[in-house]
């Protein structure tokens, strides 16, 4: 079995040290990421610092704007507003088009500059592939896929499923 460790430059929302580590590989695009979304913050709502999450990009290739979103999250990490942005572009999800990424960062008062060039010499287009094909290698496939405390999540984002999947672990 494959196990799944909190790097050190990974994006966590928690306490590192919580007890359920929730490592998602998602694709801002893909609706059932957007719903996995609302049900992790349900859950880090109702379970406060015992859950902690780790979010690592997928972005599928029937997405067509899902690596640029992927990237202009990155974009935004690098401002330290990396999970504005993962919240942003789940809220705006209808409206990923590389012409709209912009606009989102100016709403987050984001260096508009420094995003748009990052995002236009593809500054992190290498790290969000390396842990697409990482994931893939730990059989990560469809998004979103789970990885709870270390272990492959087999069930779906469904809230009532996913919440029983992280009840067994507290």
């Amino acid at each position: 079995m494959n196990e799944v460790q909190i790097a050190q430059n990974d994006h966590l929302r928690g306490n590192p040290e919580a007890d359920v580590v929730i490592v998602e590989y998602g694709d801002f695009q893909c609706p059932y990421c957007a719903r996995a979304h609302a049900t992790l913050g349900a859950l880090r709502e109702q379970y406060g610092e015992r859950i902690a999450l780790v979010y690592r990009h997928l972005p599928l290739a029937m997405h067509p704007y899902a690596q640029e979103a992927a990237e202009a999250a990155e974009a935004a990490g690098a401002q330290g507003r990396f999970w504005e942005m993962h919240d942003a572009l789940f809220a705006h999800q209808a409206q990923l088009a590389p012409g709209q990424l912009p606009l989102l960062a100016r709403q987050l008062g984001l260096d508009g500059g420094r995003f748009e060039e990052a995002l236009g010499a593809g500054a992190y287009r290498e790290r969000v592939r390396g842990q697409a094909q990482a994931g893939k290698a730990l059989g990560a496939h469809g998004t979103p896929s789970f990885f709870i405390n270390g272990e492959r999540y087999e069930g779906d984002s469904d809230p009532d499923l996913l919440t029983a999947a992280v009840e067994r672990y507290l």
